[in-house]
């Protein structure tokens, strides 16, 4: 019996109130990210869901023109003028009972270290695919990623309102690609300009909808009733209404049913078809989600699982996002609660320094917007703000026992030198760069050339470059020159080399030795054959595409 536990029993019939109350609250929470290869349409659905949970009046659009309002997720002055995510968003809003932690994330390549940060916080996903194109690229990435960390998938077919592949087509493909089980819990009915709604396999109704001008700003109008209903064979062409009843009833006849347990394990992928653009299936798939996802479940700490009712507050910041708001240069660091209840000014321990801080600055975050937040519980993400001492993966917790180790590292396949072409700001270019280095979606790598002018910076992807640059600029009013480093590989070198190894090593040309802001030592190679020479040449230097930890550096040296 965990010592928590004993203490909530020991306070009699009070005790088990409170903790029946807790897992009350608990059990409401719905936690999840909303993920797509780019342009498929993650963020226009992310919009409607808060139309249809009540959380906007009006949805936007993503191409908006200067006359309509911008998407609520899409937040940053890049996104804005770009037309993509390239941030990680969080919006939380009540709906139907439930209390709604969606993540809203970048669908970019160079932004992927972004949303795999973010699937350690969540619960479930909702995979959005361009049904006139199938499983892209990206989409594989993810689908693989949620995998390995056991998050259950629904798949939500996007943009049925054009020219798609054929529904049963698209069902094959995910098999065949992502080697999982889909179970159709609705079905289109037509394609292109011809879709006019859903059959819903569960209840058996059909939802017929009708189009609206303003590219789907306000709900759409349903009519709902069975596939033999005059109404509905009035709505579709004899030939599309045919082809319906065919292939409702060779999926009828492929057997199989929906499994909430199977799909919670990873074994069954839910497919929905829709039109986010024109809301055409969006309360289907927002009902049925909320109806057949996961409560938030229990975390381990090191061999130990950590119940999401535990007496102790725990939690682990997955993001830290600095000038969120322009009135103010703070960062805040955004918390996935695993454990407990949080209390604003509650003191924990910050368990990578040991040291006890006080939460006063707590927030519920509704992409930039945020109102201060007294109470949360295991599930919900919140943001904490003016504490510099935080960064990506620290736990927070009541119980110093309890340490998570929940985030991925991320090897840099890009490099850049970046300077201030400005002396007269250059203050202001360290203290901005400094601060965007913290959220930790770039990386600083060290030379013995390196100064507080020229920086060598490293990330997944260039499109990062791209960002820190806009937002040096816009954000602490700091120009940058950028000039394209040679290396395109890196890898981490094991803390077991002595330095007598290293001097003795044999070194490729075009190679370069660094060490990270944290005194790791790394090489980076401009080519593979590089990589494998070196490699070859000295065998006494253990190098690693994942940064070395004391277990690997144990296991190098036997």
């Amino acid at each position: 019996m965990r010592k928590g536990e004993d203490g909530l029993r020991g306070r009699g019939a009070a005790g088990k109130r409170t903790n029946v109350g807790l897992r009350d609250e608990i059990q409401k929470r719905r936690t999840f990210a909303i993920i797509s290869h780019p342009d498929a349409g993650k963020t226009t659905l992310t919009e409607k869901f808060l139309l249809y949970g009540g959380a906007v009046q009006l949805a936007g659009s993503v191409t908006a023109r200067k006359t309509q309002r911008a998407t609520t997720s899409d937040w940053m002055e890049l996104e804005r003028k770009r037309g993509i995510s390239v941030s990680s968003t969080v919006l939380q809003f009540d709906y139907a009972g439930a209390t709604v932690n969606l993540l809203d994330t970048p669908g970019h390549k160079d932004f992927s270290e972004d949303t795999y940060r973010v699937l350690t916080a969540v619960d479930s996903a909702l995979m959005v695919v361009d049904a006139a194109k199938g499983i892209e690229s990206q989409t594989r990435k993810l689908f693989e990623v949620c995998r390995n960390r056991s998050v259950p998938i629904f798949c939500f077919m996007n943009k049925m309102d054009r020219p798609t592949l054929e529904p049963l087509a698209l069902l094959d493909e995910i098999e065949r690609t992502l080697q999982v089980h889909v179970h159709p819990v609705n079905w289109p009915l037509g394609t292109g300009f011809d879709f006019k709604g859903v059959y819903d396999r569960q209840t058996k109704e059909v939802h017929l909808f009708e189009r609206l001008a303003g590219g789907g700003a306000f709900r759409a109008p349903v009519s709902i009733g069975s596939i033999s209903d005059p109404f509905v064979r009035e709505r579709l062409d004899p030939a599309a209404y045919a082809k319906v009843v065919e292939e409702i009833e060779i999926l009828e006849a492929a057997g199989g049913r929906f499994d909430r347990d199977e799909v919670l394990s990873g074994g069954m992928i839910p497919v929905f078809f829709g039109s986010a653009l024109n809301n055409f299936g969006v309360q289907l798939v927002l009902d049925a989600f909320l109806k057949h996802s996961a409560p938030p479940g229990p975390r381990m700490s090191g061999d130990r699982g950590i119940p999401t009712d535990h007496s102790a507050f725990s939690g682990f910041i997955f993001k830290i996002q600095a000038n969120m708001d322009p009135n103010h240069r703070d960062r805040i660091a955004f918390v996935r609660i695993c454990s407990g209840k949080f209390e604003r000014e509650m003191a924990v321990t910050h368990s990578r320094t040991g040291e006890t801080v006080r939460l006063n600055s707590s927030h519920k975050l509704f992409g930039r917007d945020r109102e201060t937040v007294d109470e949360a519980y295991a599930g919900d993400i919140i943001g904490i703000v003016g504490h510099s001492e935080f960064g990506v993966g620290d736990t927070l917790t009541t119980d110093p026992g309890i340490h998570y180790d929940e985030i991925p590292h991320f090897t840099p396949e890009a490099f850049l030198y970046l300077s201030n072409p400005n002396p007269y700001k250059g203050k202001r270019f360290r203290e901005g760069l400094e601060q965007l280095l913290q959220e930790g979606v770039i990386q600083e790598l060290i030379l013995d050339s390196s100064t507080q002018n020229t920086r060598l910076l490293a990330a997944v992807g260039p499109l990062q470059f791209d960002v820190v640059r806009f937002r040096l600029e816009s954000e602490y009013g700091a120009e940058s020159r950028a000039e394209p480093a040679p290396w395109r590989i890196l890898r981490w070198v094991s803390p077991a080399v002595t330095d007598d190894d290293f001097r003795a090593m044999t070194m490729p040309m075009g190679c370069q030795v660094a060490r990270t802001k944290e005194g790791q030592r790394v090489v980076m190679f401009p080519t593979d054959w590089a990589l494998d020479y070196f490699v070859e040449k000295n065998p006494r230097i253990a190098v690693s595409s994942q940064p070395f930890t004391s277990r690997s550096v144990r296991a190098a040296a036997r």
